[in-house]
Order: C-alpha cells, then structure tokens, then sequence
C-alpha cells in the first residue's frame, strides 16, 4: 500500500486546515455544544475548509468528522477530521492544540497527521514509513524503566473516578514529579518525538485518536486501549501511548492495579 496520493491529499487538508484557524488564534469566542463541551468558528471553518476538498477530490470515500458528523462512503476508505484538538487551549491563546487528519482503511488508521498551525509543526505518520516532524524523521526514546517514565494527560477531569484511580495508580509507578498535564494531541506528538514516555487518556472518540495510531507506532512506539489491544474504529476511547513498546506490559500492569 503505497499511500503517496492520499499522503498528498492529507497535506492539502493540513494546509487548509492551518488557513482557517489562523486568523482566529487569539481572537476567538466559543460557543457551547450540546454535551457542553466549547466550539468556535475555526474548528467550523477548518472542517469545512477541508471536507470541501475531499468532496472535490474523494467524493467516493467517508468522512467522519467532529463538527459535521458522518458522511459515508462507498470506497472502504475513511477520512477522520478533527479540525482543533485542543479548543479549551486554543482558546487560552496556547499554541498547543492541533488538527487531527487520518486515512482509514477498513477501520484500521494508516496516514496520521499532526498539525500546529501556529507554531507550523506537522507531525506524519504512514503505516511502513517513519514518523516525521516537518520533513525530518523523528524516534520515540528508549525507556528502561516504568520509574524514568514521563507520563501525560489532557486533565483529570476527563477521567471518571475509577479511571481516575487507575490513572493514578499508573502514575504513582512513572517519575510523577514530571508528570504533564494539558497538551490533547500535543502530547503524542512529543511522545513521537522523544520528549514524553506515556500518555494515558480516556474517553476519547475516533476524530481524537484515529491520527495519533500511525503518527506515533511509525516513530516506533505503540497505542493501544487500556487491555493493550490495538485501536480500530469501534475501540471504546480508552487510549495508551507508550514510547518504548517493552514498557507496554508494565503500564498495562499498572493500570490494572486500582
């Protein structure tokens, strides 16, 4: 599967995507969607800006995004569109948020974008190639043991409380005095990148997750759900990265204490 001419089309959408938000950073108000969650007209802007090219160019291939929902597809192809992963901090005027592009292939991702538009960062991943920042390969680093470990997540309040408890758990197993919070996607990209261990997360949807599976197992880590089994379009949101595939069983352990 070489996956060049999607690979272009995912750039184009990255593009507009960045075009969209851009004149909006720092200058936009939110509204409140119906599970009270905030929208703005950049993420609005940006989806549309980029299920107008897919029409255009890909009209047989299904689009799942989160402002529009779901347009299906006749081709056994996906497109997922998250145009601002991260609003609560593109709304604090933090350039830490991102645009979520991926390409499935009957349900399993295999082209991952991670796109900054205002730091102009754009994490690549294709299933077979190496991970890539801005044109440049990029590796996740080694991890020897759960105790050195960098863990991330968005923010507790995303857990319920048993989550919470597991996480927890986790946490108290890595270098908790390190611990991230806040970042979205941001923080798998610095996974993928080498900066971060871990990222545990929970309740995510596909338009959040779909992207991050080739972004961050071509930089040579792993995603996979609480159980260490790999994501696919029907996994229920509960997310693990982790840098160093050897450290997988010991988070999986981890989380499975509380």
């Amino acid at each position: 599967m070489k996956l060049d001419a999607e690979l272009a089309v995912a750039h184009r959408l990255a593009d507009a995507a960045r075009a969209a938000i851009r004149p909006h950073f720092r200058a936009a108000d939110a509204e409140r969607k119906a599970d009270a969650s905030p929208v703005t007209q950049a993420d609005r802007a940006a989806e549309e800006a980029m299920r107008l090219i897919l029409e255009n160019d890909l009209p047989q291939d299904g689009v799942v995004g989160e402002e529009f929902g779901v347009k299906e597809g006749h081709s056994g192809r996906q497109w997922v569109l998250d145009p601002i992963d991260g609003t609560v901090a593109f709304l604090a005027g933090r350039p830490i948020f991102g645009t979520l592009i991926a390409l499935l292939v009957d349900g399993f991702p295999v082209v991952g974008i991670i796109d900054q538009p205002i730091l102009g960062e754009r994490w690549v991943g294709v299933t077979g190639r190496p991970t890539t920042f801005n044109a440049a390969p990029v590796r996740c680093r080694p991890c020897a043991d759960l105790s050195q470990a960098v863990i991330a997540t968005t923010g507790p309040h995303y857990f319920t409380p048993h989550q919470g408890d597991r996480f927890m758990a986790l946490a108290g197993e890595t270098d908790h005095k390190r611990m991230v919070m806040g970042g979205d996607c941001y923080n798998y990209a610095m996974l993928a990148s080498g900066h971060i261990d871990i990222v545990a997360e929970a309740g995510l949807k596909l338009h959040d997750f779909a992207a991050l599976v080739p972004v961050v197992e071509g930089a040579g880590g792993i995603v996979a759900d609480w159980r260490g089994e790999p994501l696919r379009a029907d996994s229920a949101g509960d997310v693990i990265a982790v840098g160093d595939p050897a450290r997988l069983e010991d988070v999986v352990e981890a989380l499975g204490s509380a």
